[in-house]
């Protein structure tokens, strides 16, 4: 059974949430929180496997919790703002999960149990902005070696390694 702390500071989608993750067969919702300082406790006190975090809330606010409760549970943090600088600051932070709002209760079902196996999910906008930004990036480039600096063997590596012309 998977256990769950789910940190939202809006009571209707704490409630919401419980329902839908309950109703899995293998996931179960042990506790909630209104604010991070909650979630912390929660997870002190619960020992839970994941907590779905919130960005913003009152008192003690999600990215700010997140390194609060790694890595003794994984997190998966679950928000409506798709903004690049939160993504970056809860993966930072130590998330291993960030989705929408806009997710189907089984992509939640399932993001819960990819986070609680160990591994990292993100939503598939998500993944798709950091895929490009990624890909943006200069290539690595070797600094400080000349080709003309090469010995006779790593000249001949090279020439293994590259492509051979038309």
């Amino acid at each position: 059974m998977i256990r769950v702390v789910i940190a939202d500071d809006q009571a209707m989608v704490r409630e919401g949430l419980s329902v839908l993750l309950n109703a899995q067969p293998d996931i179960e919702v042990v506790g909630e929180a209104a604010n991070g300082r909650e979630a912390v406790d929660r997870v002190s006190e619960l020992s839970p496997d994941v907590v779905l975090m919130e960005v913003r809330m009152p008192v003690l606010g999600g990215l700010d919790a997140i390194p609060l409760v790694v890595p003794a549970t994984r997190v998966l943090v679950l928000t409506t703002f798709d903004q690049d600088e939160y993504v970056y600051a809860a993966l930072r932070a130590g998330a291993s999960g960030f989705l929408l709002k806009s997710a189907s209760a089984r992509e939640l079902g399932d993001a819960v149990r990819v986070v609680a196996g160990g591994d990292a999910l993100l939503a598939p906008s998500v993944m798709r902005r950091l895929i490009t930004a990624f890909a943006r990036q200069a290539p690595p480039r070797a600094r400080g070696i000349r080709l003309d600096e090469l010995t006779e063997r790593e000249n001949e590596i090279l020439a293994l390694l590259t492509p051979a012309g038309p």
